[in-house]
């Protein structure tokens, strides 16, 4: 990903010489160019095209990238539950792609992961997918390719786009629909650099879990940090604070705002000065409980969808917490109906995010057909640099992929319930996917509770958090925290469900 000078972009959209200084650069195809389907049959109903695209975040940083149809995000998929789509999916660039239905039950040749057997798009090549939308809700789609040390790649790059599956009942009543997607650009590789974990509650750590990472610590042996990656340009929806259009709202509406973390592993925060977001759904799954809280927090790969009343005029910034990445981009303005001037922000205090504000009060009611531990560690240093990881002392390598039959961490039975006690024996909070399914939170740092269903969770540094779900989708399933970093170097593995 690469900066380009305003003017030289503007001399280079004007003039018939684009194509030449910027070889590889895909346009933006027509309408009528997306629609056709260059297979027999029936006609697409989506087409997606991963090329490279240039992404305005502000006058003075435009970026080249890897994106969806020419933009960022890509286009928002609107479908309908239960209804099959056929979707075209052109790959412009010289290297094959994966395309992740992030968050829907479909089969492991649709859903977009290697690991698990699904075909790659080939280079200047193409696939047509057909699936049935499920579950309803904010669902997403990303590519799921290894990045390793090249930060043009996976998800680094801008390879998000948004789905909505429309729910037959929506879960509370509004004016209007605002998508977000929070992203960040331009990253580099640094060392150290330990993420804030004290926005989670329960903040209680595990004593073995702190007393097993001590024992296994690389860095008091005398080994430098492992590399961590950050970011210069900050943006929401493809453009940094200050730049693009901002939100305008009117006096007494109800915005429904569905916020995506598009981030290749940042946790992001997000507040409204003077406002409060009623949470009605995480992950696009309705919550049991709707509460309002004056921060939203999202770890790597989470939704959520939130109320806002707009009941408090002025012109204001919605943005991240932290200060830094704020000032770099990282929020929008919200402009009331006549009201003009510079954009206000004002830092809310002290707060925490505790899923269990949003679940029913009870202990989970169902109990598991088996129990599985899965214990992460930190090998620092221990990859060319990179921190290695594992999950009970494996670290998943792509080449496992070259055998025809590959080893699973589990072998689960189709219909059971399960349960995945999921230990953290590091300081990094772990933001965990499980593809194809929809799990339900049942304890959270020693907190029971029930009624939360999601498909990423964050898991805060020495905690414990336990999840349930049904092995309902057949064959390989794959395991991961969403940090690309972490996946890359180790932090994956395979469930074979039958």
């Amino acid at each position: 990903m690469r900066d380009i000078d305003r003017r030289q972009f503007l001399a280079l959209s004007s003039s018939s010489m684009l194509g030449v200084a910027l070889k590889g650069v895909v346009p933006h195809p027509a309408k009528s160019e997306l629609r056709r389907a260059v297979v027999p049959g029936r006609a697409a109903d989506h087409t997606i095209r991963i090329g490279t695209g240039l992404i305005e975040a502000a006058p003075d940083k435009i970026l080249s990238a890897v994106t969806y149809n020419g933009s960022f995000p890509g286009p928002l998929l609107r479908l309908k539950e239960g209804q099959p789509v056929v979707i075209d999916v052109f790959n412009d660039t010289d290297t094959p792609e994966q395309l992740h239905w992030h968050g829907q039950r479909v089969g492991v040749d649709v859903d977009g992961s290697a690991e698990e057997g699904t075909p790659y798009i080939p280079a200047h090549g193409m696939r047509r997918i057909e699936l049935t939308p499920g579950p309803s809700g904010l669902r997403f789609y990303h590519t799921h390719n290894a990045a390793k040390d090249n930060l043009n790649s996976g998800q680094y790059s801008g390879q998000v786009g948004t789905v909505y599956i429309e729910p037959k009942h929506e879960p509370g009543s509004f004016d209007r629909e605002v998508f977000l997607t929070l992203k960040e650009f331009a990253p580099s590789f640094t060392r150290g650099g330990d993420m804030a974990m004290d926005f989670l509650t329960p903040a209680s750590k595990v004593p073995e879990l702190v007393r097993r990472a001590t024992a296994n610590d690389r860095k008091a042996k005398g080994m430098p940090p492992g590399f961590e990656v950050g970011y210069d340009v900050f943006t929401i929806n493809g453009r940094m604070l200050g730049h693009g259009e901002p939100i305008k709202v009117k006096r007494g509406e109800r915005v429904l705002f569905h916020i995506l973390n598009g981030s290749a592993g940042e946790i992001r925060s997000l507040a409204l000065p003077g406002h409060r977001f009623k949470v009605l759904a995480l992950d696009g799954n309705p919550v049991p409980r709707p509460a309002a809280v004056e921060v939203l927090y999202l770890g790597t790969a989470e939704r959520i969808s939130a109320i806002v009343e707009m009941d408090h005029p002025g012109v204001w910034v919605m943005g991240d917490l932290m200060d830094d990445d704020r000032n770099r981009g990282m929020g929008i303005v919200v402009e009331y109906a006549g009201h003009k001037g510079k954009a206000r922000w004002v830092k809310p205090g002290l707060s925490h995010w505790d899923y269990s504000q949003f679940a029913l009060s009870r202990a989970p009611t169902h109990t598991p057909d088996e129990t599985f531990t899965l214990l992460f560690e930190k090998q620092q240093s221990a990859e060319h640099g990179f921190n290695r990881w594992t999950i009970n002392g494996r670290s998943f390598q792509m080449s496992d992929m070259n055998s025809m039959d590959p080893d699973p961490l589990l072998r689960l039975r189709l219909g059971l319930r399960y349960r995945l006690r999921l230990r953290n024996a590091s300081d990094d909070i772990h933001p965990l996917h499980l593809h194809r399914h929809v799990f339900e939170l049942t304890k959270f740092a020693g907190k029971p509770m029930t009624g939360v269903h999601k498909d990423v969770v964050m898991v805060g540094g020495f905690q414990e958090v336990e999840v349930d779900f049904t092995a309902d989708q057949p064959g390989l399933t794959l395991f991961h925290c969403h940090q690309q970093l972490h996946m890359d170097f180790g932090f994956m593995a395979l469930f074979d469900c039958h």
